[in-house]
């Protein structure tokens, strides 16, 4: 079997900073795979994350060995099991999902019975900077019925207080990316339990949050960091109420879908989330996105420039890309940067 592999970093730069607790970015560095096999290419992209040691660098040399081996007719399930969870794995295995969708006609939806909703209501996030700044752009965005506020150690009660009042009539996801300690959350329980809260989101850093368990808090409190495998979920049962199910930790569909299972399971409120990237990464999620309670996919929201035909984030929701985008049994040309 004849078959071309590519994988190429590609940078994507944002419209205005993104500032989270850990710093802040201004492109979107992503790793694209194409799989070419019989006039058909299946994409996949991901976001090599600092916080877990990954680089572009480091991604394209971790994909090197899986891509030789898919070049030379080798077995896909077998490509994929040289990799870790992480990057890596995720944009293989976008791409394998969307390889087969094209060669088969058999839409992705139909195969796994999730079917993309043909409107959805996702997060739209509120970056970390002053209050004043916070307040201004939750103004800009206050039809969305659902805000993310990116908050950090210093002073979230001020910031808190600026979106909040910016934006009345949208429930809030407060995400400190593991930026508190629980002094802090318990702090602010009073003035969260006051507000619109839909989830706190990783409030305490993923080796830290054994002081979850026994907290009985009157918000749910979503893990992030703290999960990125199926394997991961029973021991943060104590801890948590709901979970974040994001692409780039759990390698891709394949795992995002056991996740799924698994979390429902076990009782957890279901949330899928993403990194700063283009529609070719969030298109997969979206069909996790119908089972969850709530999205967080604006990361193409955050480009001067997405892929032509990719989805659209207006005014608080997502409509999903054209056809033959990715994943729909359609081949199509000309939607590519």
């Amino acid at each position: 079997m004849s078959r071309l592999v590519a994988v190429r970093p590609v940078s994507y730069p944002l419209a205005a900073p993104f500032r989270i607790s850990r710093g802040v970015k201004t492109a979107a560095d992503v790793v694209m795979v194409e799989i070419a096999e019989n006039g058909h290419i299946g994409r996949g992209e991901s976001v090599p994350y600092a916080r877990y040691g990954e680089t572009v660098q480091g991604v394209e040399a971790q994909l090197a060995p899986a891509a030789r081996l898919i070049a030379m007719g080798g077995d896909l399930a077998e490509a994929l099991a040289l990799l870790p969870a992480g990057a890596a794995r995720n944009a293989l295995d976008c791409a394998i999902w969307d390889l087969r969708s094209k060669t088969t006609g058999v839409p992705i939806a139909a195969a796994t019975g999730l079917v993309v909703p043909p409107a959805l209501v996702t997060a739209v996030t509120v970056s970390l900077d002053t209050p004043d700044a916070m307040a201004e752009a939750a103004r800009k965005v206050a039809e969305a019925p659902l805000i993310k506020i990116k908050l950090s150690a210093e002073d979230p009660a001020a910031r808190l207080a600026a979106v909040a009042a910016a934006a009345p009539d949208s429930a809030l996801i407060v995400d400190p990316n593991e930026g508190w300690t629980f002094d802090i959350l318990r702090g602010l329980e009073d003035q969260l339990s006051r507000l619109n809260i839909a989830l706190v989101e990783q409030p305490l850093s993923a080796g830290e949050d054994a002081a979850l368990e026994g907290y009985a808090p009157p918000f749910p409190i979503c893990a992030d960091e703290s999960v990125h495998t199926a394997a991961d979920l029973p021991a943060l049962r104590k801890r948590y109420q709901a979970v974040n199910l994001k692409l780039d930790k759990s390698g891709g569909l394949t795992e995002a879908l056991e996740m799924l299972r698994a979390a429902k399971d076990l009782g957890f409120t279901l949330m899928t989330g993403c990194m700063v990237a283009s529609s070719l990464a969030i298109a997969p999620a979206l069909h996790l996105a119908a089972e969850c309670a709530f999205a967080d996919l604006d990361g193409p929201w955050w480009l001067k420039d997405d892929h032509p035909g990719g989805l659209r984030v207006v005014g608080g929701r997502i409509t999903p890309p054209a056809a033959g985008f990715w994943g729909d049994g359609v081949d199509a040309e000309g939607l590519w940067l």
